[in-house]
């Protein structure tokens, strides 16, 4: 999963990354608290990972501006050295979903950070199938399917179909999607990204007429979404 950490000490910061990235995951550590609200306004992530005391905006300010100015509802998890039962009520309060005080357990928090992402993703990687009719994706034998019949698709069309239909709702960016379906260390360029979205969308015809709608969202992503069938 795609996790953005905001950490200034330099070594804590390196040593929970490394951590999070032997378990599987992708992070993106920020020092300054504008240069993460920065990132997640042209950006998406799975998780937020946050301190309380960092250079320009704080961490609570962080989670206030995700939660009241962009609304994003995706989990974050505070880690900080502030202990005191106030200060944990107040960071809940404001939409933090779950809290640890340093120092920080490698267990603990990957434990943790798992449990949320469990919670936010109830579809999650052990079922057999995704099914939204007229859809079917059958993960252990990788095949698509649109009303039985099974599509015709290259390993990557059919990765970026998964990782679309296991977000249905959310607002991706192209650098989510390129992280997730091609790696991180991958070049891929945004037009790469767009030319796979074109054929998804042709082959599976993800538009109104099936319930499920593929909407590019300008100068950021793209997002696979329900929708109502005309009658």
């Amino acid at each position: 999963m795609r996790i953005a950490m905001l950490e200034d000490d330099v070594d804590v910061g390196s040593a929970l990354k490394q951590w999070l990235e032997a378990a599987g995951h992708m992070v993106h550590h920020f020092t300054q608290g504008k240069a993460i609200v920065r990132e997640a306004g042209r950006e998406s992530f799975d998780l937020y990972l946050l301190d309380w005391h960092v250079p320009d905006l704080s961490g609570t300010e962080v989670l206030q501006w995700l939660r009241q100015k962009q609304q994003i509802e995706t989990p974050v998890l505070f880690a900080t050295s502030r202990e005191s039962e106030a200060d944990i009520v107040a960071a809940l309060s404001a939409g933090a979903d779950d809290y640890m005080v340093k120092p920080i357990r490698r267990l603990e928090l990957l434990a943790r950070v798992d449990a949320l992402l469990r919670r936010s993703r109830p579809r999650g990687a052990e079922i057999a199938n995704i099914e939204l009719a007229p859809y079917l994706i059958d993960l252990a034998n990788r095949v698509v399917r649109v009303d039985g019949k099974p599509i015709e698709m290259t390993d990557k069309e059919y990765e970026l179909t998964v990782f679309l239909f296991q977000n249905i709702g959310r607002l991706l960016s192209r650098g989510h999607i390129t992280e997730s379906v091609w790696g991180r260390a991958a070049e891929v360029q945004s037009r790469t990204v767009d030319t796979h979205i074109s054929r998804i969308r042709k082959k599976l015809d993800l538009g109104s007429a099936h319930g499920v709608r593929l909407t590019p969202i300008y100068n950021f992503g793209y997002r696979l979404e329900k929708v109502s069938v005309a009658a």
